[in-house]
């Protein structure tokens, strides 16, 4: 599905107006392109064909010239995540034509665009050139880290060692990723939610400890990472939770080192690496192509380097899908991918409706909304309940096909989501603030849209009304005992990250209410006027729940037309519970996600697959 956009009015900064007649202000019209687009190709058209000594004439036709109407969807795909654009797949818009691919591709080796370094075409595919270079890059410092010697290692020390930390033959799979990044330079470790992805990592500190010991040399120097604050945050907590003391976590920025003026550089790079033995990325799916450049070019060859991530899960919100290519391209059973398979998070039908999503993928468009609807279908045959259910249940609550938010939807969110609301208040209110962090973990509610009648800002307005209204003490809008938060910007000063999630307690020594966050294996404890950017979180978008974990989650699905409707957010949301799944929507909006697949264009994967000898 092409994603496109509606106006909202006639001022929509959006809409091209007066754009000269062409493809260009027709795809805009259509909604593929917009403004901005069309306004920056163009000028960078016009850019390089005055360097090239263009006449005017040549000038007053860039609207419809097919060399700059491939800029403008280059810039389009950068937005929506690609890093280029293929000539022989173009976007599907009612009554848009397109050139002929092998024409088209000549007609951008002949331009102005590609002489001036702006544009790079490799056979159907074309990329802004950053993006080009950084696509070989990424694949060269890959194969140059497979190329190199694997590191020494004593097995005999390996053998014992791994009887000690995976003793028992529920962590086989575990113990087979530690060899393999104990073994190499490169390690590519992924699965699902609840695999025992941090268990194995942990496991390979361990074991890399003991190597070190074996061969006499001293400790590995480790750095642990993740693309965002929270991320880095879990993972800390998570090794430590593990029984490993000393190893903090950071982001990738802070790993790298912010340069002053300058958002895509860092002070690490080629010219001044990192002075670690051992890095591990977690979240990798979260990595963009340009983050993973800065990554590999500021990595010392000989650093083990291991990528966590679930390449199932939603991918970057910047462009580049990279840990799906590296799973894809090194498809090698030799290659670095090591893939762990059991879940110990869930079973039952969450398990089952997790499995049909990430099989989805091998099969056809019917054979997988099928295998999804048959979980949904068991579910559906019992009654939606608050949350408390055994292990690894699935519900599904069928609402009509109808737009917008009816009557029942909204029932159906005051049974599921005001139940916990009261019980957080109550906890927060009288003081106990263990317990109230630990009903805050219980439960989220999920939406795939910011805005809209079943966004987040819509239904946290709601059920904060709803909470109101049964109880004068909840000041809507405002700070009252068990307002769930949720921190929406890094502020390093407080040592709050994005993502992080509290909840506003009354203080049992003096009354005052205080905002309370667990984050990192730590407490923080602040004043609520202290607090900077936060918001109320009653209900959070599925992207910010991604590597959260809560014991029953409920989802609400978009309507069957929403661009973020695809089956990596369905993906995401039902693995984030432990216990219980509620899917609130319709089954057009439900068999709409399992048939969106997320295809981000790139030539990452194509570069990465082993080259065939000519002879």
């Amino acid at each position: 599905m092409t994603e496109l956009f509606e106006p909202d009015g006639p001022h929509d900064v959006r809409v091209a107006v007066g754009a000269p007649p062409g493809r260009l202000r027709d795809l805009n019209a259509a909604g593929l392109l917009t403004a901005a687009d069309l306004q920056v190709a163009r000028r960078v058209g016009e850019l390089a064909a005055r360097a090239a000594g263009r006449d005017a004439s040549v000038l007053a036709g860039l609207g419809d010239d097919d060399t700059v109407l491939v800029l403008a969807l280059c810039l389009r795909a950068l937005r929506a995540g690609s890093v280029c654009v293929d000539l022989a797949a173009p976007p599907e818009v009612d009554g848009a034509t397109w050139p002929a691919s092998e024409a088209w591709a000549e007609a951008v080796d002949r331009s102005d665009l590609v002489a001036q370094g702006v544009l790079h075409r490799a056979g159907t595919l074309v990329h802004l050139d950053r993006y080009h270079r950084e696509e070989e890059q990424v694949a060269a410092d890959l194969r140059a880290r497979e190329e190199l010697a694997a590191p020494p290692v004593d097995e005999a020390r390996l053998a014992a060692d791994l009887d000690r930390v995976f003793p028992e033959d529920r962590y086989a799979e575990q113990r087979a990723a530690a060899r393999h990044a104990v073994t190499r330079r490169t390690t590519v470790l992924t699965g699902g939610p609840g695999t025992g992805k941090t268990t194995a990592v942990a496991g390979i500190l361990q074991l890399l400890e003991g190597q070190a010991q074996a061969l006499g040399v001293a400790a590995p120097r480790v750095a642990l990472a993740a693309p965002t604050g929270k991320a880095a945050a879990r993972l800390g907590e998570a090794i430590a939770e593990a029984g490993l003391e000393g190893f903090g976590a950071t982001t990738l920025h802070r790993l790298l080192g912010r340069r002053p003026g300058s958002d895509t550089r860092f002070r690490h790079d080629r010219a001044h690496r990192l002075p670690y033995d051992v890095v591990v990325v977690d979240e990798s799916s979260m990595l963009s192509l340009s983050m993973t450049a800065r990554l590999l070019e500021a990595v010392r060859p000989e650093t083990r380097l291991i990528l966590v991530g679930d390449p199932d899960q939603l991918a970057s919100v910047e462009a580049g899908a990279v840990l799906a290519d590296l799973v894809a391209g090194f498809a090698d059973p030799d290659g670095p991918v090591v893939r762990l398979r059991t879940s110990h998070r869930f079973g039952g039908r969450i398990g089952d409706l997790a499995a049909a999503l990430r099989q989805a993928a091998g099969l056809d468009d019917v054979q997988a909304a099928d295998a999804v609807l048959a979980v949904a279908a068991a579910a559906a045959s019992e009654p939606a309940a608050a949350p408390g259910p055994a292990e690894g249940d699935v519900r599904l609550v069928a609402l009509p096909d109808d737009d917008g938010v009816d009557a029942r939807l909204l029932d159906e969110l005051r049974a599921q989501v005001l139940p916990h609301a009261r019980r957080l208040r109550a906890v927060a209110e009288s003081g106990d603030v263990e317990q109230a962090l630990e009903v805050l973990a219980e439960h989220r509610l999920l939406c795939a849209h910011r805005a809209g009648p079943r966004g987040v800002a819509s239904l946290n307005q709601r059920i904060e009304g709803w909470l109101a209204d049964e109880d004068a003490g909840v000041a809507p809008g405002g700070s009252y005992a068990g307002r769930p938060l949720l921190v929406f910007r890094n502020d390093p000063q407080l040592g709050l990250y994005n993502g992080d999630t509290g909840v506003v307690v009354r203080s049992s020594t003096d009354g005052t209410l205080r905002a309370v966050f667990a984050t990192g294996g730590a407490r923080r404890d602040l004043a609520v006027s202290r607090l900077g950017d936060v918001e109320t979180m009653h209900a959070m978008t599925i992207h910010k729940a991604q590597g959260s974990q809560a014991r029953s989650v409920t989802v609400v699905l978009p309507e069957v037309d929403s661009p973020l409707l695809t089956r990596e957010l369905l993906y995401t949301a039902v693995t984030r519970a432990s216990a219980l799944v509620t899917m609130i929507g319709s089954e057009a909006s439900l068999r709409g996600a399992v048939l969106r697949h997320v295809q981000r264009a790139s030539g990452l994967r194509e570069r990465l697959r082993p080259r065939r000898s000519d002879g």
